[in-house]
């Protein structure tokens, strides 16, 4: 099978979390991964909104939900959803533990006064 430009499935995500946010020490609302390098970041209404920033900056344009349970796959360049797409390098999900927000110790008691909507 021929994958689409701009999708990878053999390489694995960057880790368990955002990785700006953990270099920083910040929080993340739902977690996003890039389909084509794997960069784990932070969706577009976490406060950093950092795998749209990453796809900008990288030309990287298909993310994954990095999600338990979720599938689904979003083109930057023509903002279409598509409900699946190849199956990647596992893992396909951030762990089932690992709280939302998150990560735990980190999300401000008044997190939801900080999404973006």
């Amino acid at each position: 099978m021929t994958m689409p430009a701009g999708i990878d499935p053999s390489v694995p995500p960057s880790g368990p979390g955002c990785a700006e946010c953990d270099a920083a020490g910040g929080w993340w609302f739902h977690l996003r991964r890039c389909a084509q390098c794997g960069h784990v970041g932070c969706c577009d209404s976490s406060p950093a909104r950092h795998a749209s920033a990453h796809a900008r900056d990288a030309h990287h344009p298909f993310i994954r939900s990095y999600e338990p349970g979720e599938a689904w796959y979003w083109n930057y360049e023509t903002s279409q959803m598509y409900e699946s797409g190849p199956d990647l390098a596992p893992p396909l999900a951030h762990p089932a533990d690992q709280p939302v927000p998150g990560p735990e110790g980190r999300v401000p008691p008044n997190w939801v006064e900080a999404l973006h909507r």
